[in-house]
């Protein structure tokens, strides 16, 4: 068989000779190796492609969370707004109450002014006292009806987003944030509305190369960097071989017929009872892009080939091996960490394109590793900073400890020498002096700012003898309850000083700390000459003044005011007094309010 076949072949003229060899030896190996460096080359394109467009998506991802952030803590702030709760669930009686409580409540404007990333604040309260100023809204049937009302109504109070027309700017629509708030002192509940400013989305969507967008749960288009895709659902623009409701990932579809990659990923937003999604597309044409040039290349090599000579496909195939094999050691020199390299490969082919690709990852590591070194730096200067900041708090502490080391002196001295009371004293003065100083912005227990109160009183009593006495009726189950530090002390020294001042007789001064069915009242009492009408007229109205005289830091003021900002307006001093009968400053922590009582 062997013989006929070789007879054959000897027989056929050198042009079919040719044309098998360049057949068998050419023509179909390189067929078959440019197919398969064809599809590799694709797999790689892809899976770079793929690659970059998770990467571009996690920075799209953390840029809006950075936008969203924003009407998140806005809300949370909301939440606990005491003033909000009091003006929408009063029963104004007048439309100018109503106009009023309006007018004195800046936390939308304010927060509104502060931060770009939100454009609008609105409260809606089915409460009939209520009007409209844009801002908080008694809802409409046509807004109770609606699916996000609604839906937020039945909801526990997390946040939801929708994309949303805004009734107060010509019904335009915003991605918002939608809360429940609920007010459970009063038993009813309102629902908060935050637009998100589109300008701030379109910003992060504006920066990126290929098709990106977000879109909500109904796969509506909230914003995109192709204007075209604007005011449209995902299914409009696409069409899919998946579903697309909840699913993330990677999808196949087409777009306007060309068969187009579609990456989809959930937006993780906290405490948020749905979700967004962020959109990528990719055409397989561009993908391929890469592996079709090779494929042209490969058909001009294989005419050329045919033409010429296998001589000229040898060293044509030499040329390309040379190319790659200097692209194989530059890429080793990368591997060993050389980021100085200079990739050198001419040419736009696959070779040239990959060693570009190449180039610009080693010059992207090398920006990355001078912001590292960067931030090394930054870091290290604040360290600096702050060590030199902990350096001058500790000198700042010299002089209280010299005062304290001055007055331990002093109490040695005046013990040496016999004088006990003189000691004692002194020894008073400098613990009430380093509880002053040394006082911190958390709270204390009330036993241990009742034991500043006894150090003061123990040192008026020495001065003025047998014309002051005082008792600290003190519950004991109260011992350990947490107040604020130096809230006593100064209604105990305002006492002294007035009820001591105008009267020449004993006065007695008293601190009560009972525990009551609100929470806890403590009383400081006197048997002072007392206070008139118009005087405590004028107290009440200067507890309650905006105005804040120089050098008055603990007083009465200072104690009003701390109380109601930490327990509301409740908790404020209440002055009880007439002449002739002394004086009683009281005031109430809720138990609700502090879980400490």
């Amino acid at each position: 068989m062997l013989k006929t076949i070789k007879k054959k072949v000897n027989d056929l003229n050198i042009r079919h000779k040719l044309t098998i060899s360049f057949i068998l030896v050419v023509f179909i190996p390189i067929i078959i190796v440019g197919g398969y460096l064809t599809n590799e080359l694709r797999q790689l394109a892809l899976a770079d492609a793929e690659d970059q467009t998770f990467q571009n998506m996690e920075r799209v991802k953390e840029r809006v969370i950075e936008v969203l952030n924003v009407p998140i803590y806005v809300s949370n702030n909301i939440l606990h707004d005491e003033d909000l709760k009091d003006i929408v669930n009063a029963d104004y009686q007048t439309i100018y109450d109503v106009v009023a409580a309006y007018r004195d409540y800046y936390v939308f404007s304010n927060y509104l002014r502060i931060y770009d990333e939100i454009t609008n604040i609105r409260f809606y309260m089915e409460n009939p006292a209520l009007l409209n100023n844009w801002q908080i809204i008694p809802p409409t049937n046509q807004i109770k009806n609606s699916i996000w009302y609604s839906t937020v109504k039945e909801g526990n109070g997390l946040t939801y987003w929708f994309y949303i027309e805004d009734e107060t700017n010509r019904q335009q629509k915003f991605l918002s944030l939608v809360r429940k708030i609920n007010f459970f002192d009063y038993q009813t509940s309102g629902v908060l509305v935050i637009n998100v400013n589109t300008k701030q989305l379109n910003s992060v969507l504006s920066q990126e190369s290929r098709p990106t967008m977000i879109v909500d749960e109904q796969n509506q288009i909230i914003t995109s960097n192709q204007h075209d895709h604007h005011g449209k659902k995902l299914t409009e623009i696409v069409d899919y071989e998946s579903p697309v409701n909840g699913s993330t990932g990677t999808i196949q579809g087409s777009i306007e017929g060309e068969s187009t990659r579609i990456y989809i990923d959930e937006i993780p937003m906290e405490d948020s009872l749905n979700q967004l999604k962020v959109v990528s597309f990719i055409s397989e044409e561009s993908i391929a892009e890469s592996a079709k040039t090779f494929s042209k290349i490969g058909f001009t090599v294989i005419l050329i080939s045919v033409s010429i000579s296998l001589l000229f496909i040898y060293y044509l195939s030499k040329f390309l091996s040379n190319r790659i094999l200097t692209l194989n050691e530059q890429v080793r020199e990368v591997g060993k960490g050389n980021f100085n390299t200079k990739i050198t490969i001419d040419g736009a082919d696959e070779v040239g394109q990959v060693a570009t690709q190449l180039q610009l990852m080693v010059d992207n590591t090398n920006q990355l590793l001078h912001k590292v070194h960067q931030s090394n730096e930054r870091a290290t200067l604040l360290e600096r900073k702050q060590n030199q900041i902990k350096f001058k708090m500790m000198a700042s502490q010299i002089n209280p400890h010299f005062l304290f080391n001055a007055l331990e002196s002093i109490r040695m001295k005046a013990h040496l020498n016999g004088e006990k009371e003189i000691s004692r004293i002194v020894k008073l003065l400098g613990k009430l002096m380093r509880n002053s100083i040394e006082v911190g912005t958390g709270k204390v227990k009330l036993i241990d700012e009742v034991e500043v109160v006894r150090y003061y009183l123990e040192i008026q009593k020495f001065r003025y003898v047998d014309r002051l006495s005082y008792e600290l009726n003190i519950d004991s189950t109260t011992y350990n309850v947490f107040i604020p530090p130096l809230i006593i002390q100064p209604l105990v020294e305002n006492a002294v000083i007035h009820a001591l001042e105008n009267s020449e007789d004993h006065v007695e001064v008293a601190v009560k700390a009972n525990k009551v069915s609100e929470g806890l009242l403590i009383e400081v009492l006197d048997t002072g000459f007392g206070i008139s009408k118009e005087k405590r007229i004028e107290i009440n109205q200067s507890l309650n003044g905006s105005d804040e005289k120089e050098g008055d830091r603990i007083g009465l003021k200072n104690v009003h005011q701390r109380l109601q900002l930490l327990y509301g307006e409740k908790s404020g001093l209440r002055i009880k007094s007439e002449l002739g009968t002394g004086t009683k400053v009281s005031f109430l922590i809720p138990t609700r309010r502090d879980k400490d009582v």
